[in-house]
This record gives C-alpha cells, structure tokens and sequence, in this order.
C-alpha cells in the first residue's frame, strides 16, 4: 500500500526554524517526484517546493527562497523541507506529494498525498 506519511511540525516562535520529514512506504521514492505543499485556514493548498527524483531539479516559491531548503535522501526513502527563519504567515498544514513525472505547482498533478503535519509560527 503506497503512504506518505509527514513529520516534524510544531508550534515555533518567529525566526525559528523546523525540519519537515517526508517518508514513503509502499513504493520506492527513487522513481518519484516529491513535492511539499501547504493550506493555511481558509486558503487554497499552494506548492511550496519540489525536487526531482535525483535531486538535480529543485524549485522553490520565489519568496521562499532563502528559508526554505528541499532534500531528499533516496536510500531513507525520505525528503525533508528545512525551514527556517520562519514568520507567522508560514503558519499552515505541511504536506508532502509524489508523481512519477516532473515538478508542478498543481496539487492535482501529484498522485499520492500524505496526511500532512501542522507548523504554527507565533509568538
């Protein structure tokens, strides 16, 4: 049965940092786009970012660019999303995403969701 399963979020104080992790099982991540996404109350889920199958290909929000870093370590079947410096608006459901294919900002292009894990950011 193919999963992904999120971990890591937590309540932080501005200027804080989290390590997202993203863990499949099921299936073998190597093959597989990873995407982290995020859905504020009363928002749409928006792309967050994204790193291809050998890690070559990352993309980012361009306003993220600079707090967030996306890895992934393929023997673990994992992908994290370190996230730093961290401001309330960062507040949201973190989720993780896989597709077979290429990066996308779409959530309905990706095939398998996790459960997603809640990051406040407050002071």
């Amino acid at each position: 049965q193919a999963q992904l399963v999120e971990s890591g979020g937590d309540l932080v104080q501005p200027g804080g940092s989290l390590r997202l992790s993203c863990v499949a099982s099921g299936f073998n991540l190597n093959y597989y786009v990873i995407g982290w996404f995020r859905q504020a109350p009363g928002k749409e889920r928006e792309g967050v970012s994204c790193i291809n199958s050998s890690g070559a290909g990352i993309y980012y929000l361009q306003f993220l660019k600079g707090r967030f870093t996306i890895s992934r370590d393929n023997a673990k079947n994992t992908v994290y999303l370190q996230m730093n410096n961290l401001e309330p608006e960062d507040t949201a459901v973190y989720y993780c995403a896989a597709r077979e294919t290429w990066c996308g900002a779409g959530p309905d292009e990706y095939d398998y969701w996790g459960q997603g894990t809640q990051v406040t950011v407050s002071s």
